[in-house]
């Protein structure tokens, strides 16, 4: 149990039944009246940003949030399928749950499932992947003045801006936070 007076940046506590992680916080001591603790929290789950106050003497239990390494596997239909590289256990992943985080993710990469109680809330992707261009127009050299981009596609469907020397078949290196090109491989 964690008391309001001993909050930090990035504890993540159970609040309500809701796992949140604290942004910020400022301990607040008026004039008159009782101290108090304002709090920006996000909910892990979610992604909401919410603005509360606490007293300093209460207290909540810290969320145990677990990271382990799977192996992407396959996807079917509405599920994908993760497997633990020292059991070699199953673990299906509906789409709804995981979004957007797969979008850079290829069969046989490694990534980190995160759960909490035991339910999977999230996939961390790796943070840089290196893909191969299957779709992209051709550039032509000497027809801009300054580094210009062309859309191109990738081997998990995204598409990315590139530079204009990139070609079909080439392997690009992607940040998979901003979705940003790095360089060719």
């Amino acid at each position: 149990m964690v008391s309001a007076g001993d909050f930090k940046n990035g504890l993540t506590l159970e609040i309500n039944g809701q796992v949140m992680q604290i942004i910020e916080f400022q301990h607040v001591k008026p004039g008159k009246g009782a101290a108090f603790v304002r709090t920006k929290l996000k909910n892990v789950i979610s992604g909401g940003v919410t603005e509360t106050t606490f007293r300093p003497t209460e207290k909540f239990p810290t969320a145990r949030i677990d990271r382990k390494d799977y192996t992407y596997l396959y996807n079917d239909g509405d599920l994908y399928y993760f497997m633990d590289p020292e059991t070699f256990d199953q673990m299906p992943v509906s789409r709804e749950v995981i979004a957007d985080s797969m979008k850079f993710v290829k069969e046989n990469d490694t990534v980190k499932l995160v759960s909490w109680n035991g339910s999977v809330f999230t996939v961390e992707a790796p943070l840089f992947v290196e893909l191969e261009v299957t779709e992209t127009e051709p550039g032509f050299a000497g027809n801009t003045a300054q580094g210009a981009n062309k859309p191109a596609t990738v081997e998990t469907g995204v598409v990315i801006q590139v530079p204009l020397f990139v070609n079909i078949g080439d392997k690009v290196k992607i940040d998979t936070r901003t979705g940003e090109y790095l360089s060719r491989v």
